[in-house]
C-alpha cells in the first residue's frame, strides 16, 4: 500500500498535527508513506519521520500549474495508490486526478463548524466531491453532514489519535510554580474562545491561589489576541498569565502543567485532549464537536457550555480546590484515551478503511 497525506500546511493546527501524525505512524505499517505540504511550511516539520519521503510543493496561486505538474510528478515516481487529503487541500488533489484518472482521493474533514454551514457555503467542495474516492471525518456530526449533502457516499469516522513519538527537544520552560498550572494550547483565534477562560480565571482570583495560566499557540497580532493581551495588562495578570507563540514542544510543555483547557465555541475532535490525556492532566473543556464522547463529566474530565461564564467558573473552581480530584480525573483521562484512541486501535481502521478503497 502507497499512501501519501497532503495538507495546505505545517503551521501548528490540529489537521495539520493529524496529517503529520498518520504520516509518521503509517511509514513502518505500509511500503511506502509521503507527506506533501502544498502552500506553506512550518513548526511542523520538525516533527516528520525520517522514514517519511516529504515534499514540498511551493503552491503560489488557487490554480498554480506548476505545482500541480510537481505532484503528478511525485504520484507518478513514488506509485502513489491513495492521496490523502486534508481539509482544504482537496482542491488541487482533483485537479492532479484530472491527469492521472487511476489515483484515489480520499478526503479528510477536520472542520467541526461545517455542521453549520449550508450547502451553498461549502458549494466548491461538494461538486468536487464527486471524484472522491472516499470520505474520512473526526465526529459523527460530520459524518451525518457528509452524508446527507456531498456526493460521495462512502463516509467514514476515523477518530483522531496522538502519538507519544516524534516529540522535539524539551525547550519550553513553563513560568509560574509547579503542581500550580493551567495549560491552554490552541492557536489565538476565533472559535478557540480564550477570554472567557482569561476572565473566569480572573473572576476566581485564581493568582491569589497561586495559579498561573500558560497560553501556547500562534499568534496572529490581530484584534483577537490585543483584546486577550489588553485584559491582561488591565487586570494586571500579566505576571500570572503567560503567552509563548507556537511552540513544538507541547508534550513537554503538558509535562509541566495540571490542568488542560479547551474552551472553544466549535471543535472537530481536538486532538489537544488527547494530548493533554497522555500527559496525565486533568482537564477542563468545552462540551461542544465530539470533546463529550472522549470526556465523560465528573469521571474522566469536567465539561463545560463554552457559552456560559458560570458554568466554566464552577467546573474550574471544582478542580483548582481539590488535588483529589486533579490526580483521579488525570488517571482516569489517560487510561481511557489509550484504550479508545491509541495510534494502533485507530491505525488499525484506517489501513482497513484504505483497503476498502483499493480493491
Amino acid at each position: 500500500m502507497r499512501i501519501a497525506q497532503i495538507i495546505d500546511s505545517l503551521e501548528a493546527g490540529g489537521a495539520e498535527r493529524m496529517a503529520v501524525n498518520y504520516a509518521n505512524a503509517l511509514s513502518s505499517r505500509i511500503t511506502f508513506s509521503g507527506l506533501i505540504a502544498t502552500r506553506k511550511e512550518g513548526i511542523l516539520k520538525n516533527q516528520i519521520d525520517q522514514k517519511v519521503s516529504y515534499l514540498f510543493l511551493k503552491k503560489s496561486k488557487t490554480i498554480d500549474f506548476s505545482a500541480i505538474l510537481r505532484l503528478r510528478k511525485y504520484i507518478k515516481k513514488n506509485k502513489i495508490d491513495i492521496l490523502h487529503a486534508h481539509s482544504s487541500s482537496f482542491f488541487i488533489a482533483v485537479l492532479v486526478k484530472l491527469t492521472l484518472p487511476k489515483i484515489k482521493i480520499i478526503w479528510h474533514d477536520h472542520y467541526g463548524t461545517r455542521i453549520k454551514e449550508t450547502k451553498k457555503e461549502n458549494k466548491v467542495l461538494i461538486f468536487l466531491s464527486g471524484f472522491f474516492s472516499s470520505i474520512f471525518v473526526v465526529n459523527p456530526q460530520l459524518e451525518e453532514w457528509s452524508k446527507k449533502n456531498m456526493k460521495c457516499s462512502k463516509v467514514t469516522f476515523i477518530p483522531n489519535f496522538t502519538s507519544s513519538q516524534n516529540e522535539t527537544k524539551a525547550v519550553t520552560n513553563l513560568k509560574g510554580t509547579a503542581g500550580k498550572r493551567i495549560v491552554f494550547v490552541a492557536n489565538l483565534k476565533k472559535p478557540k474562545n480564550h477570554l472567557l477562560i482569561i476572565k473566569a480565571f480572573s473572576d476566581l482570583k485564581l493568582n491569589e491561589l497561586g495559579w498561573s495560566l500558560h497560553l501556547i499557540g500562534k499568534d496572529y497580532f490581530d484584534s483577537y489576541s490585543d483584546a486577550i493581551k489588553h485584559f491582561i495588562k488591565s487586570h494586571s495578570l500579566d505576571n500570572h498569565i503567560h503567552l509563548y507563540g507556537a511552540k513544538n514542544d507541547i508534550k513537554y510543555i503538558i509535562s509541566q502543567s495540571t490542568i488542560g483547557i479547551l474552551a472553544s465555541t466549535e471543535e472537530g475532535f481536538p486532538v489537544t485532549l488527547l494530548e493533554y490525556a497522555l500527559g496525565n492532566l486533568a482537564v477542563v473543556s468545552t462540551n461542544v464537536g465530539y470533546c463529550s464522547s472522549v470526556i465523560c463529566n465528573d469521571y474522566n474530565g469536567l465539561l463545560f457550555d463554552p457559552f456560559s461564564d458560570s458554568d466554566v467558573r464552577t467546573q474550574l473552581l471544582k478542580l483548582v480546590n481539590s488535588e483529589l480530584l486533579i490526580k483521579q480525573f488525570g488517571d482516569n483521562f489517560k487510561e481511557s484515551v489509550l484504550e479508545k484512541y491509541s495510534e494502533e486501535i485507530v491505525l488499525n481502521k484506517l489501513i482497513l478503511a484504505y483497503k476498502e478503497n483499493i480493491e
